[in-house]
């Protein structure tokens, strides 16, 4: 089976199942037994494929990261509670104190928050335009070790010079690692880029549902881990192309505890299955949605990379299947968000994204209000700002309520 979502179906059937079940069954035990106590040592070892202790590997858990890997065009796959432990996961297993990060200064907010944690433990960060190649160069240090980037940024729709970093990257020898989130495995794969490592929030898209937080770690297997400085010695045995996942399951999942759980493994791989069809319908909403706000009167700027006003609309027509669902728009200046926010009736004023409904949320008080107005203005987000993610609701009735809640 070649196509996307037939693989995704039947990913769990590539191996036997208990009692002849279609999908892998949740496993809730802690622990594992074993009928010979070399068994278990082997296991711990290495030496032996099995279950040692929940924490750090559980068979539902590990049904879905084949499936993620799948999706991704990867070779392996770490899963953890949240996007967000799965990238602290990353820079607490591979980054030492006086290692020096670059990333695109158009970040989620609370990946914003965490790489600035990070420079106080001596780990030094440089954020840069990502949207060009040349920012990411001129920062680079002989003490980098990571670039970090996401596909399209949150809120204002920035898109990467994804190929650009990546040949740079390559021709470094620098890990580079792609927060594929916004776009998901159905819009674009960042194997095809030169990443080494992607990161997905499968709360989002991939799960769908609004129902059950997860985060996951893919190693495209395209970056070559004995260039990497800080694999520790016990990790550097036999192939060197499981050294980087190895040593962030066992650093970032095993010693800080941020474990997927079998039924939440469980409802994001059914979530999973439908990603393609619940992307094209959201999508399809957002296009036609951005289209209608881009010459409203009550809106100065609409950021959606669909349009071909947006800086880097060719470059995401190239890259991606489709734009997505994730928008944000401007409202003018004597206009009050929140007032707009109250008359919509079928948005959902909500922090999440990647819901099948439609989420709407002021953007400056809120998810970057910590932020503070300086670093705000950076990122081009004006008090004005409302985020919204497109779910698969009818058109029509998306249209009609934004007409009556938009003044003419």
């Amino acid at each position: 089976m070649k196509g996307f979502t037939s693989r995704i179906l039947h990913s769990d059937l590539r191996q036997p199942i208990e009692h002849g079940a279609l999908h892998k069954p949740v496993h809730t035990s802690v622990a594992f037994g074993y009928e010979q106590a070399r068994e278990i040592a082997e296991v711990f070892q290495g030496k032996r494929k099995g279950y040692s202790y929940a924490r750090q590997i559980n068979p539902t858990v590990v049904a879905l990261e084949e499936k993620i890997t799948l999706m991704e065009e990867g070779v392996a796959t770490a899963c953890f509670a949240t996007g967000m432990a799965a990238i602290h996961a990353v820079m607490f297993a591979l980054l030492r104190q006086g290692d020096h990060l670059v990333s695109s200064q158009f970040l989620f907010g609370n990946t914003n928050s965490l790489f600035n944690t990070l420079t106080n433990m001596g780990i030094e960060v440089s954020f840069v335009d990502a949207t060009d190649a040349a920012n990411v160069a001129a920062a680079l240090r002989p003490e980098t070790r990571i670039v970090f980037v996401e596909t399209i940024a949150n809120p204002c729709t920035q898109v990467s010079d994804l190929e650009g970093i990546g040949a740079l990257c390559a021709e470094r020898g620098l890990l580079y690692i792609v927060d594929n989130t916004m776009t998901s495995p159905w819009l674009f794969r960042p194997v095809t880029v030169g990443a080494g490592l992607v990161v997905n929030s499968l709360t989002k898209f991939i799960a769908g549902h609004g129902d059950v937080l997860g985060g996951a770690v893919t190693d495209t297997g395209r970056y070559d881990w004995s260039r990497f400085p800080n694999i520790h010695d016990v990790y550097r045995k036999g192939d060197p192309s499981g050294w980087g996942l190895l040593q962030i399951r066992k650093k970032g999942l095993r010693d800080t505890g941020g474990t997927l759980s079998g039924m939440a493994a469980h409802q994001i791989a059914i979530g999973a299955e439908t990603l393609a069809l619940r992307q094209d319908r959201s999508a399809g909403n957002a296009l036609t949605l951005a289209r209608f706000f881009d010459g409203h009167p009550a809106i100065e700027r609409v950021f959606y990379p669909g349009l071909p006003s947006h800086p880097e609309h060719r470059r995401a027509s190239e890259l991606f299947r489709n734009s997505g669902s994730l928008m944000s728009i401007e409202l003018r200046p004597d206009l009050d968000c929140f007032e707009v926010l109250d008359a919509l009736e079928i948005p959902i004023v909500s922090s999440n994204l990647g819901d099948n409904r439609t989420l709407a949320i002021p953007v400056a008080q809120t998810i970057y209000f910590e932020m503070g107005p300086a670093r705000r203005a950076s990122m081009g987000i004006s008090d004005g700002m409302i985020r919204l993610s497109i779910g698969i609701e009818d058109i029509d009735d998306l249209l009609a309520d934004f007409r009556h809640a938009l003044p003419a």
